[in-house]
């Protein structure tokens, strides 16, 4: 329902008053005219919308369009449903019109002949594989540590975090590096394999120049000093489609809980206290700490106990 305004609850004042005591007095009571009355009493019919302002809005313009002009804007729109404003109108000008493209979506608008928004497809995600042991998908990927924690002589300087984690006890195992290059990449690799009480059957990372030269040069078809690596110990490399992080998404999600957890109150100064830093984090903080989507239990005793015993957390 439409609100009641002061100026309509001031004229059915007046109109009540006037019929008790008469339209003089209700004109010198009010301070008003008795034209001004006459006239709402008139139009008064006993409901609210009667003692509403009529709009002023005039009936006819001398520039408005013509039926012929709205004859065919009908008929294109009903041709060209969901085209857009600006083609509708370049369409309607080779056909003769001649109004401005304001002036077309005024009366679009006013006719209620906007263009149809087609519904957009539903994204429906793929079901992610799950891992059914430790080693069969381990995910690589560099992270650049925040400058913001770095002082002293290191100010400046970039350091890199190169982290891989297990698919399926979501281990993880991380190192730190001064640059990022296939060499640093070999090298990390060599490590994680000492480490990793199991064999590693893939390795999954995104698209970087120091894990391929998919990109960087596509017409060269030797492998990367990483991708040397891997063959030599028959491990085969996964790469993700190209711009979607979210197919690499538990290394992800780990390096977001980083800079919650350990980069938002950590200063290093000089490079072996990050590097010292990290690895306490790293077992402390991440190995050793409870996950729900392993039921509550720490990567590394959902590790020790696949080994130990062939427990799984599913």
């Amino acid at each position: 329902m439409a609100s009641i305004s002061q100026d309509m609850r001031f004229r059915l004042s007046l109109i009540q008053y006037a019929d008790k005591y008469g339209v003089s007095k209700a004109a010198r009571k009010y301070k008003t005219n008795r034209q001004y009355i006459y006239r709402w009493k008139n139009r008064y019919d006993g409901s609210w919308d009667s003692l509403r302002d009529r709009s002023r809005r005039p009936h006819s313009h001398p520039n408005q369009h013509t039926d012929a002009e709205i004859k065919l804007i009908r008929n294109m729109r009903r041709r060209n449903p969901h085209t857009g404003l600006v083609v509708f109108w370049v369409k309607l000008r080779q056909r003769g019109y001649t109004r401005s493209i304001t002036g077309l979506y005024r009366l679009l608008k006013r006719q209620g002949m906007t263009p149809e928004k087609l519904p957009h497809p539903k994204y429906i995600p793929k079901p992610y594989e799950q891992m059914s042991y430790p080693g069969q998908r381990v995910q690589i990927d560099v992270k650049v540590v925040p400058s913001s924690c770095l002082v002293n002589e290191d100010k400046g300087q970039k350091f890199y975090q190169y982290t891989a984690i297990d698919e399926y006890s979501r281990w993880r195992y991380v190192e730190t590096f001064q640059e990022q290059s296939t060499y640093s990449s070999a090298v990390f690799l060599g490590h994680l394999l000492q480490r990793f009480p199991m064999p590693i059957e893939c390795v999954q990372t995104d698209n970087g120049t120091e894990f391929t030269k998919r990109f960087t040069s596509p017409k060269d078809t030797t492998p990367t000093r990483f991708q040397r690596v891997l063959e030599s110990h028959g491990i085969r490399h996964k790469l993700i489609r190209p711009f979607t992080p979210r197919h690499n998404g538990k290394v992800e999600r780990s390096h977001r809980k980083d800079n919650e957890r350990f980069y938002a109150s950590h200063t290093f100064y000089p490079f072996e206290d990050f590097s010292k830093q990290l690895k306490v984090y790293n077992r402390r903080d991440y190995n050793q700490f409870p996950m729900r989507p392993l039921g509550w239990k720490s990567p590394q005793t959902v590790l020790d106990e696949f080994i130990q015993y062939g427990v799984t957390y599913v």
